[in-house]
């Protein structure tokens, strides 16, 4: 079984990757990424001609982890030319319905798997494996016109968001008496979103408590749209999607009890963002590992080249004793 574990260029994935987001757009799956040694220092060059493989790889799930898994797609596709990996975005939970279904080889996930999806993947005779693939930090964004939000604390965004702010809490000055009276213009993750799931937990108390008068989106650019065309606009996603529309968004401080920390990759890694520091997830079919070279050959690329891979996608690269976690999961699959 070939394991195509060929490093290549930064410069190669990171052209790939900018193609993709050109020509996505709404989906924000790029198919590019990079490689590297671990420390973040690619090494080698494109393989010429391509590998000998032939097949096929199908992931879906969470749209913040999708980047990650198109941007290692796309870097692949270099080496092993005949092999053709699909990345879907049906959100974390609709990622685990078909995976668990055996209908893909991968589920992307901004979660880890829940108790009733775990049963439904035995159910059904799936065995997997769960990987850490890198970082994130769930990002707070505001429309660039608001001048008074530069910090929020975690009560303050319960305050925004719980569920029984449904209908009373629908001005800025009710979030602080300081803040003018601007009305609230909220988007966010949909249901199937391992997003919405962090969120909610971390900031109501519990997995799905929301208030439901916002504009839900399994698309991250419906919030970017949404926040850059409100003066009142405010919503959450991966940091990644911040720092794609940078440009358009403002972003805002949290202050976890600990005073205001600002997202980054140093505050996700050392643990200082929170609650909104978060590990990102892939999930992998042990059976089609072992059983279909295709697959076996992608994970391991994906694996050996996470740094900067994560590094292009605009995700947080794992810290040294994940990346050892993760590359020990990967060897229990080789078995």
């Amino acid at each position: 079984m070939s394991t195509a574990v060929t490093r290549i260029t930064a410069a190669a994935i990171a052209a790939g990757l900018a193609l993709t987001l050109a020509a996505c757009g709404g989906d924000q799956t790029p198919s590019g990424g990079t490689t590297s040694d671990g420390g973040g220092e690619p090494t080698g060059a494109a393989t010429e001609g391509g590998g000998s493989l032939t097949g096929t790889v199908a992931a879906d799930g969470s749209s913040t982890v999708a980047p990650l898994t198109s941007a290692a797609a796309t870097a692949f596709r270099d080496v092993e030319p005949g092999v053709n990996v699909t990345v879907a975005t049906s959100g974390t939970g609709g990622g685990f319905k078909v995976f668990c279904a055996g209908e893909t080889d991968i589920s992307d996930a901004s979660r880890p798997i829940k108790d009733e999806e775990a049963q439904a993947c035995a159910d059904a005779g799936v065995e997997f494996t769960e990987i850490v693939i890198a970082n994130d930090g769930l990002s707070v964004v505001v429309n660039p016109a608001n001048d008074w939000a530069q910090c929020l604390t975690v009560e303050q965004l319960n305050t925004m968001w719980a569920p029984e702010a449904e209908g009373t809490i629908t001005s800025w000055n009710q979030i602080d008496p300081s803040f003018p009276d601007v009305p609230l213009d909220l988007y966010g993750a949909g249901t199937d979103s391992g997003t919405f799931d962090y969120f909610t937990g971390e900031i109501n108390g519990e997995e799905g408590a929301t208030r439901a008068d916002y504009t839900p989106s399994e698309d991250d650019n419906v919030t970017v749209q949404g926040v850059a065309g409100s003066e009142g606009g405010v919503g959450y996603f991966g940091l990644s999607y911040y720092e794609e529309n940078s440009d358009v968004l403002k972003l805002v401080d949290i202050d976890g009890g600990e005073g205001c920390v600002t997202p980054s990759r140093e505050t996700v890694q050392d643990g200082t963002y929170t609650p909104l520091g978060r590990p990102l997830f892939i999930y992998v079919n042990n059976a089609k590992y072992s059983d279909n070279p295709a697959v076996q050959a992608f994970i391991d690329f994906y694996l050996e080249n996470e740094a900067t891979i994560a590094e292009e996608a605009l995700v947080i690269d794992l810290t040294d004793e994940q990346a050892t976690t993760a590359r020990t999961e990967l060897d229990s699959l080789k078995g």
